[in-house]
């Protein structure tokens, strides 16, 4: 293999760009921002396709103690436990390794730590911009009509679309405008981490 066709290895500096249009960063690689009620922080690794009128945003969470999720009405939210002990939520125990969990913005449930502070992915989208879809990336994916397509994963490892192979860090979000139509496909050496497709379409 050549240099100039050769994918570059991963190296903490934000939103790479690799050749295939792929764009990579880390959650160590965002600094945290504080909750105003001090029960947490969170890193925000991608509010797409702007800061200040994004259709989808993307965080990791740290949560440190009990209280209601914030309310945002005409928003689509998932949640899921990445570590530690988990947490209750509508009387439902959610622990690393279970998925993500649905719900409307305007809900705003109870998040109670089973024990201990936990780290969560948090996925919004809204309602009205786009179709969105989440799937967990232990099946390859054909983004047909997509104009974003996303893959986050916990334990890192390698997206392969079509014959290009993009390595992952842990904790990365990876992303890719109007991806090409060839198969996507995560492939994490057996780390079983939690990994998720995002998907994003006009209609």
């Amino acid at each position: 293999m050549s240099e100039s066709s050769r994918i570059p290895p991963f190296s903490n500096s934000p939103a790479q760009l690799d050749d295939m249009s792929w764009m990579r960063i880390t959650a160590d690689e965002v600094a945290p921002t504080p909750w105003r009620n001090g029960g947490g922080q969170t890193r925000e690794l991608l509010a797409w396709p702007h800061v200040a009128d994004w259709k989808v945003r993307i965080s990791v969470a740290d949560i440190d103690r009990d209280g209601p999720f914030s309310a945002y009405p005409g928003v689509d939210r998932w949640f899921g436990v990445l570590s530690g002990e988990g947490v209750i939520m509508r009387g439902r125990a959610l622990k690393p390794n279970e998925g993500m969990v649905g719900f409307p913005g305007e809900d705003a449930p109870d998040c109670a730590l089973i024990d201990g502070p936990t780290q969560d992915f948090n996925v919004m989208h809204r309602r009205d911009a786009g179709v969105f879809r989440l799937q967990p990336a232990d099946r390859p994916l054909i983004p047909h009509g997509a104009r974003w397509l996303g893959l986050f994963t916990q334990e890192g490892g390698l997206l392969i679309h079509g014959h290009r192979s993009v390595p992952l860090a842990p904790r990365t979000l990876a992303w890719c405008e109007s991806p090409a139509a060839h198969s996507c496909v995560f492939d994490d050496g057996d780390q079983h981490g939690p990994a998720w497709w995002l998907v994003w379409s006009d209609t």
